[in-house]
Formats: structure tokens, sequence, C-alpha cells
């Protein structure tokens, strides 16, 4: 399990599988029924999945202003031929393959978690704070993290495909959100996320915002959940 926030364990998280759907907000989005891991782990979900451009931009653009520019070119030199091609020329919408972007991960992982170990996590609020509010500020900029949470457009649809995050339990100061019909992989991709909902929610108007990545699918659950809190 990641944690962002230590105060705060899976030893606090009281609910239960079958409550949270009972509870479930944002009928919107995919529909999340009984029995959610058959539906949600079909085979169509385990076929190619897609991230924007921004996504893999914002990571070299992270590592040249938050980390070392130097760093650059080594990352970019141990690419495959096509892969340099699809970055280098894609844009913010273009569609890259997923594994291309675990494979940048990884890359940058192996070269800097020894100096940096939560660049991941510090990458994600980067992707929010910087390509995030660029290009779509006005769906992170809300009056509270409630209206983020139950907006209309999904934010995850902007950026990989298939798959959802869908909010599965809502109270004061607390929301449950889960990621369905998209295979994560590698837990970089969830310890990105888990940087980047506290940088989201406090754009958002929240406060003091934790989170805690409670459930994992790279872990043996059945899918993999976020517990958000903040004032």
């Amino acid at each position: 399990m990641s944690v962002i926030d230590t105060t705060v364990s899976a030893a606090m998280l009281p609910w239960s599988r079958a409550g949270d759907l009972r509870r479930r907000r944002a009928s919107w989005r995919p529909t999340v029924g009984p029995g959610p891991e058959a539906r949600v782990r079909s085979t169509s979900t385990k076929e190619e999945m897609f991230a924007r451009g921004s996504t893999a931009r914002g990571t070299i653009e992270y590592l040249r202003e938050r980390v070392d520019s130097r760093l650059v070119d080594r990352v970019l030199d141990q690419l495959t031929v096509a892969e340099l091609k699809q970055l280098t020329s894609a844009r913010d919408t273009t569609e890259l393959r997923y594994s291309m972007l675990v494979h940048l991960w990884r890359i940058v992982d192996a070269a800097i978690r020894e100096t940096h170990p939560q660049w991941i996590e510090a990458s994600g609020a980067w992707a929010i704070e910087q390509t995030g509010m660029r290009l779509y500020s006005g769906l992170i900029k809300k009056p509270s993290p409630i209206e983020f949470l139950t907006q209309q457009t999904s934010l995850f649809h902007l950026y990989y495909r298939p798959g959802d995050m869908v909010l599965v339990e809502e109270s004061s100061g607390r929301a449950v959100v889960r990621l369905v019909g998209f295979e994560p992989g590698d837990p970089l991709f969830c310890r990105r996320l888990s940087g980047g909902w506290p940088a989201a929610l406090t754009i958002a108007g929240g406060r003091s915002v934790q989170c805690v990545h409670s459930r994992c699918s790279l872990e043996g659950d059945l899918f993999c959940e976020w517990e958000l809190r903040w004032k």
C-alpha cells in the first residue's frame, strides 16, 4: 500500500466492499454493480491501453525543471528509436501506447530513485499543478473537492483509456475513488496518482489533503482504490 500521509492507515478505513458499492455516487460513470471484479477485469480491458502525450511530456518536463536537466538526454537515449520518435513528435493530446509510458517511467526511476525516492509522486503533483492547470484548469479549479470529484467530465479520460476513476464513497471531508477498466501494470502508475490527488484536491479548495492508496490490484486486491481526506 502506498501512503502519502502516514497519519492515515488502512486500519482506519471502515467501509466494506458491499457497503461502498451500495453508497457509490456519480451514476453517469461506468456502472459497477454486483460482482464488479468480473466487469472491470474483463478480457477487453486487458487489451492495449493508451495515455495522452501530456503524461510523457510532463514526465520529461518534471525531470528537466525539478530534478536535473542533464539527465534528460540520458533518459531519452534509453528509449527505442520508435519510442523516441513517438515522444518527440507527440502533442499533449496525442495518444501513446501506455506500455511506452511505463517504460519511460521505469528508466527515470532506475536513474533517480536513490537520490529522489518520491520523484514519481512529485511528478504526479507536477502534472496537475503545471500541465493539468494549463490544459484543464476549468475541470480542476472547483469550489470544493466534492464538486471536483462529482463533475460530469472525467479528468481520467483526458489522460488515459480505456477505463475511468469512479467515486464509490462520499462523506464530509472524505471520499473513496476506484480505478475501473484500466490495468496499472506497474506501481509507478499508482504512486503517480497518489501524488496527483492531493494536488488536485488542494487546487479544488481542500485543505490539509491526505491520500492513501488503500487497495492495489498489483498487491492482490481486486481493484485499486484511493481514500481522500481534507478539511
